[in-house]
């Protein structure tokens, strides 16, 4: 149903009905555990998730593939709470990496066993499933309990496609380098604030037999993510827009500036060995455990190195200039993750009145649990007085500088391009390339797909 566009008196009385059961059971409360959620005109109302229900089983596939994750605890507290107040419905994680979950939903949505709740990135890697109706609009439960009005501007736009929310995300971050302060004291290091500044602190790193960068590069978009960096600062914001509207090409000369300035970066030794058998998780345990002094990724890190008890000797920086050009307060954006539901999930309503209750309570959690920076719903709370450590005020100071940037390739592009562009920039870790193969490489497949 489109949101404040009701087809027919019918609709427009069972909404209000759900609008008023839901407030009279919470009282004030934001658990959505009462009331109905009407989908469409012609769907039957659901009632409310009690103990005299029928019994519900939902699969929840998720991206937090690690029980010590903070992502992961946090994503749990809701869920158990969710079961204790609902004691018929069961939620099954399925938790994966990255790279398997997205693996695993193409399969299931080419074969219709998607799983009732899973995780969709933002824009062009979504669209696909939009455009073959696998997954189900959420613009109805947005509109209750004031849910929509808990995002950020702008950052629901991500996920939206003609007027409709297909997925809700759980953060909106910034790419930032984080470094370990001591080890920069110890090795007599300054932050870099030019790329050649950055190399000569991976030498210097090295030559101390520190790491000077941890990369999870076996789950590809982390490399990618680190090369966009590159990207924007030599060619500028709106590039990836450019080249999808013709007005540029891969071949141009900053793109393939930026492939040489990746493998300079690879080949001066900037990342553990064997980069590209470690995953997320592994790479960020090498930063949290003092093994690597920089580490580049999104501000959602944030929390795994408060959760490391490490936070007080690690400070942030943003990317550097790139032979002179750039912007630092350009950043890569990370809009990130975000929850969707199977439009065919034989549990529809039970699953969305269950994304309606954790989605309510996500920055609530998060919050308590001191992994509430960068999230994409306002946070309630004074994160001084709550005990976050002083890299996380750091963090949401650096938020006011940002006046731009651009989302990851693999959230701008086609699917079949940037599977290409991804094993690109993997194999740059790998093997000695020329750079005006790989930006031809990346052309070709755009060409052939769009």
């Amino acid at each position: 149903m489109k949101l404040g566009s009701l087809k027919s008196i019918v609709s427009l009385i069972l909404l209000v009905t759900v609008l008023m059961m839901l407030a009279a059971c919470s009282n004030g409360n934001s658990s959505p555990n009462a009331g109905t959620v009407n989908t469409e005109e012609t769907s039957t109302p659901v009632t409310s998730n009690d103990s005299s229900s029928e019994k519900i089983k939902l699969t929840f596939q998720n991206a937090y593939p690690d029980e010590t994750n903070i992502q992961h605890r946090v994503m749990k507290q809701i869920v158990e709470n969710y079961m204790n107040e609902n004691p018929n419905v069961t939620i099954v994680l399925d938790s994966l990496n990255g790279d398997q979950q997205k693996i695993k939903l193409k399969t299931q949505a080419a074969s219709d066993s998607m799983p009732d709740i899973t995780v969709v990135n933002a824009s062009a890697q979504m669209e696909p499933f939009v455009t073959a109706n696998k997954l189900a609009p959420l613009n109805d439960i947005l509109a209750i309990d004031g849910l929509g009005d808990s995002f950020q501007q702008g950052i629901l736009d991500y996920f939206t496609f003609d007027d409709q929310v297909y997925a809700l995300p759980d953060g909106n971050n910034v790419a930032v380098v984080y470094y370990n302060k001591t080890l920069f004291e110890q090795a007599g290091v300054s932050i870099p604030t030019t790329f050649d500044e950055l190399l000569i602190a991976v030498e210097t790193f090295s030559s101390k037999g520190i790491i000077p960068m941890a990369i999870g590069e076996k789950e590809t978009w982390t490399g990618s993510y680190l090369f966009m960096n590159i990207v924007l600062r030599l060619a500028g914001p709106g590039y990836l827009a450019d080249v999808m509207n013709g007005t540029k090409t891969f071949n141009d000369p900053a793109f393939v500036e930026s492939i040489s300035k990746m493998e300079q970066l690879v080949q001066s030794g900037a990342f553990q060995e064997g980069a590209t058998s470690y995953d997320y998780d592994m790479a960020s345990s090498l930063f949290t455990t003092g093994q690597a002094a920089m580490y580049f990724m999104g501000t959602w890190a944030t929390a795994e190195i408060e959760d490391a008890g490490i936070a007080d000797e690690v400070g942030v920086f943003s990317f550097p200039t790139v032979d002179g050009q750039g912007d630092v307060n350009e950043y890569m954006l990370g809009p990130g993750t975000a929850f969707a539901l199977s439009a065919n999930s034989p549990n529809l309503e039970a699953a969305k009145l269950f994304l309606h209750y954790y989605m309510k309570n996500y920055p609530i959690v998060a919050f308590e649990m001191k992994n509430a920076v960068g999230l994409a719903q306002d946070v309630e709370g004074d994160f001084a007085s709550a005990g976050y450590s002083q890299l996380a005020i750091e963090v949401l100071d650096l938020f006011k500088s940002v006046t731009g940037g651009d989302i990851a390739f693999d959230s701008t592009l086609d699917a079949s391009t940037t599977q290409i562009h991804l094993n690109s920039i993997q194999n740059v870790f790998v093997s000695e390339i020329i750079s005006e193969d790989v930006a031809a490489e990346h052309q070709a497949a755009f060409e052939e797909n769009n």
